[in-house]
């Protein structure tokens, strides 16, 4: 038996129906989360390489800019603070996302993971805090993309002299295509991400492997090299030294290990797979994992070492030739401008996509979260209304910013690292919980690395801090109105009536049916005795008319919407309905509403309370309880608008 709301009527307005087309459609099985009615889909999913390039516009596109910024960061010891970066991949990142992979495999991520760790209100809170630095994570990922692929536009030479200057329109006008894209639909990505990522992964190998030659043929470039940092460097071990303290700026290229447990419901597994037991899935999201490392790592390392050794420091600088596009300044200057020409264009295309990964990100972390909470508003399930709101951020930080590749740089890592924190903390949570000892070990040495990372970068670069807190405040704001405003819904999934309820209903002698709510507490016949004669004088009860003692239990009053499971049991000669709900008002509004028949509708009987409006007012929205009569009536009022229909509530004082 089910409870619901009557259905929201359709916009009137041509514009909202276009803007709220998808209200009704079913979700579809792909998408970065998982959709709970489409947890078992099947005919969805992809080879894990060809799910590793979807999540690899985002990973992979970082070496747009990352040899940059690390130049710009470590100046000639950039390549041994990439291979710092490197290590951190492939002996800490590496083997904690494949961890999450192994205990989230539908898409859920390391958030769901301390979700799971927590209960009630403290686990709410800690999912909207780490929200804010998701939000923060993709909208500088759509945002820094974007710039940057604006830089390499603005810099091509068949480009610069129509967009020199123009670097902040280029970029919004990327921002508002991303938009317009997501406004239309977004399908098939996994085959354009395909694309995308084998040319541009095929064209960078090919700046690579020439960068490399020209390295090989001239000796005199690495002896140099190693003469600047002796003079830089007194011993290996103060080089060592300004490398781990360098790392931290160069964090940003550990982004895309979220994406990629993220995008597990994308990934075939095994015909033998279970929604319970995923087990092809889970290796091959692994599969995807340790390539995706391996070929970033390879990358990262080889790129750092070339465009370190022939591009000069100068080129750099903001304003320089190779600021935030330094494979692509070889490119042209090595291979030529046709070359370089292409190699921008595969670089455009992989930088924008990234921010279409992002948005697609946002697009599906946010009705898995919020409106289960309670905490979005009814627009908040439907993908246009949030492309506006994530388009309209994205456009303000780009503003705020001034489309700036380097000074967006903080605000990312600070976002990436605090995702990949809340990660490291959850798996050695998790292998503590399972008395792995060795496993608790390493992960809390990984832990230790991502919160000293994480530190530096904040306080090195606060900035991202303030967005990410900025974020935090605006769920946190929009989440708190949005539960007080929607307390009011009948929001109980389904009512389960037990055996021993159900004959208990049966053998009840005369209709209408009469509850009287009654207190969770003791239960011996005397107290029910008491509590018959009190509801007959104070509640206006007719002598000798029976009726059914109703208990609620409230079991987690954060849980915005649950099923309400009753069961029957006899104290005496009274007959007891217990109920377990996440709030005592609707819990009561859903069982009134399932017990309704054919003729008089069913009636409760309840008593005022005499505590203080504003305790009970919070006693309802953080406990599931308050003023149980007046909210129990305004649940029942918006549920049914049919008078005659309408479940009676009967109030004594």
């Amino acid at each position: 038996m089910t409870a619901s709301p009557p259905p929201t009527p359709p916009p009137t307005s041509p514009f909202k129906r276009w803007l709220l087309e998808d209200a009704n459609q079913t979700p579809e099985a792909e998408g970065f989360y998982e959709d709970a009615q489409a947890a078992e889909a099947q005919h969805h999913t992809h080879a894990w390489w060809q799910v590793m390039c979807l999540t690899g516009v985002d990973y992979f596109s970082t070496l747009g800019y990352q040899p940059g910024i690390a130049a710009l960061a470590a100046g000639a010891l950039s390549p041994f603070a990439t291979l710092v970066l490197v290590l951190v991949t492939l002996f800490g990142a590496l083997p904690m996302y494949r961890r999450v992979a192994q205990e989230s495999p539908h898409g859920d991520g390391s958030i769901s993971m301390l979700e799971r760790l927590l209960s009630f209100w403290p686990s709410k809170l800690l999912v909207l805090a780490l929200l804010g630095f998701v939000a923060t994570g993709f909208v500088i990922t759509i945002t820094l993309s974007a710039a940057d692929a604006a830089a390499h536009m603005t810099e091509n030479p068949l480009l610069k002299s129509a967009l020199e200057g123009k670097q902040l329109i280029v970029t919004m006008a990327l921002i508002l295509a991303l938009g317009a894209v997501f406004l239309k639909g977004f399908k098939e990505a996994i085959g354009i991400a395909v694309v995308i990522v084998i040319a541009y992964l095929s064209l960078s190998s090919v700046v690579v492997v020439k960068g490399l030659m020209l390295v090989m043929a001239q000796p005199h470039l690495f002896s140099d090299w190693f003469a600047a940092l002796g003079h830089a460097y007194a011993s290996p071990l103060a080089l060592i030294g300004a490398a781990l303290l360098v790392f931290p700026q160069l964090a940003l290229g550990l982004s895309g290990f979220e994406t990629g447990v993220v995008v597990m419901p994308l990934i075939k597994g095994d015909a033998t797979d279970t929604e319970h037991a995923p087990t092809g899935r889970i290796r091959n999201g692994k599969k995807l994992l340790t390539t995706a490392a391996l070929i970033m790592s390879v990358f990262l390392i080889a790129s750092s070492v070339v465009t370190t050794l022939l591009i000069p420091a100068a080129a750099f600088q903001p304003g320089g030739a190779a600021n935030g596009r330094a494979l692509a300044y070889l490119a042209h200057t090595q291979l030529g401008e046709i070359f370089g020409t292409a190699y921008d264009v595969s670089t455009i295309a992989i930088l924008w996509f990234a921010g279409a990964s992002a948005m697609a990100g946002l697009l599906n972390i946010v009705p898995r979260y919020l409106p289960r909470y309670g905490m979005a508003p009814d627009w908040a399930r439907m993908s246009r209304p949030l492309v506006l709101v994530f388009i309209s951020i994205a456009l303000l930080v780009t503003l705020a910013f001034k489309a700036n590749v380097d000074e967006q740089a903080g605000a990312y890592a600070t976002g990436v690292l605090a995702l990949m924190t809340s990660a490291a903390v959850a798996v050695t949570l998790s292998a503590l919980r399972h008395k792995e000892r060795g496993l608790t070990v390493a992960f809390t040495l990984i832990s230790a690395v991502f919160i000293y990372t994480s530190a530096v970068t904040i306080i090195s670069r606060p900035e991202g801090l303030l967005i990410a807190l900025l974020f935090i405040a605006v769920i946190l704001a929009v989440s708190i109105a949005s539960r007080v405003q929607r307390s009011f819904e009948l929001r109980v999934s389904s009512v389960i009536f037990d055996d021993s309820a159900k004959t208990l209903l049966r053998e009840f002698p005369i209709r209408p049916l009469r509850l009287v709510a009654h207190d969770v507490g003791p239960s011996t016949p005397q107290d029910y005795a008491e509590a018959e004669l009190e509801a007959r004088q104070m509640a206006h009860l007719p002598d000798g008319v029976p009726f059914i003692f109703l208990e609620i239990q409230v079991d987690d009053a954060s849980e915005f919407s649950d099923v309400v499971e009753v069961t029957g049991v006899r104290v005496g000669p009274y007959s007891v309905l217990r109920a377990q709900g996440s709030s005592v008002p609707n819990a009561i509004a859903a069982l009134m509403l399932n017990l309704r028949g054919k003729g008089a509708p069913p009636q409760v009987y309840m008593r005022w309370s005499d505590d203080s409006p504003l305790s009970l007012t919070l006693r309802f929205l953080l406990a599931g309880q308050g003023d149980v009569p007046p909210l129990t009536h305004e649940i029942l009022r918006r549920a049914e608008p049919d008078m005659n229909r309408r479940p009676i509530v009967h109030v004594g004082g």
